[in-house]
């Protein structure tokens, strides 16, 4: 869901040349700037390197949820995964900007009582340690989709719709806890253009980030 709102944003925006979307399976509509790779094992990169050079940066959107799921095939989809795709991407454009979506509450101190914290605080510790230009840690709480976008996910989905009627409501109540698959594409593109003071970005400073004008 993440990934279809950034991709919409990048198509939409004029200084965005082109986008490489790295799928397992071609299934994108067809748009003039948009080149699909495909790979079914997203995890190593090595048999398209020679297609990942010259790039300005990253959106890393994948994601899986934690429920019913140990905390090694957790940190396998997560931590294993991510590193394994920056390692490659960072030997190759080592001036590019790589930007992770982590979520609310990711615990940085890997220490705390929750799993998928842990393990995402973990990622987000190894994804700083590297030398990219720059790494953003966005941590979006409740994301709201928008332009028909819609979750793989089908109790996500279902939650979605529930609460479609409300998000008004929710927007006007908790502005710092809620943002749209809109604004957060947006904002990571801002972020990449123009950058932003803090390497770890909560949902008030996603929405910041999507207020931002050049």
């Amino acid at each position: 869901m993440v990934g279809q709102g950034v991709l919409r944003e990048c198509l939409l925006d004029p200084e965005v040349e082109a986008v490489f979307a790295i799928v397992r399976n071609p299934s994108l509509p067809a748009h003039d700037k948009l080149r699909e790779i495909a790979q079914q094992d997203v995890s190593d990169l090595s048999r398209i390197e020679d297609k990942l050079s010259g790039l300005d940066a990253c959106f890393f959107c994948l994601g899986v949820s934690a429920v019913g799921m140990g905390e090694e095939e957790y940190r396998r989809l997560t931590y294993d995964l991510t590193v394994s795709v920056a390692g490659t991407l960072v030997k190759l454009n080592p001036t590019m900007t790589f930007i992770y979506v982590s979520g609310a509450g990711t615990d940085s101190t890997e220490r705390g009582r929750m799993m998928w914290a842990r393990v995402k605080g973990r990622t987000e510790n190894a994804l700083l340690q590297m030398s990219f230009k720059a790494v953003y840690l966005f941590r979006p709480a409740y994301i709201q989709p928008l332009h028909g976008i819609r979750t793989k996910t089908g109790w996500y989905g279902a939650a979605y719709a529930l609460m479609k009627p409300v998000y008004p409501i929710l927007k006007m109540l908790f502005p710092n806890y809620v943002t749209t698959t809109e604004c957060l594409g947006r904002a990571m593109l801002n972020v990449t253009k123009r950058g932003f003071p803090n390497s770890v970005l909560e949902n008030r400073d996603i929405n910041q980030a999507c207020r931002a004008s050049g």
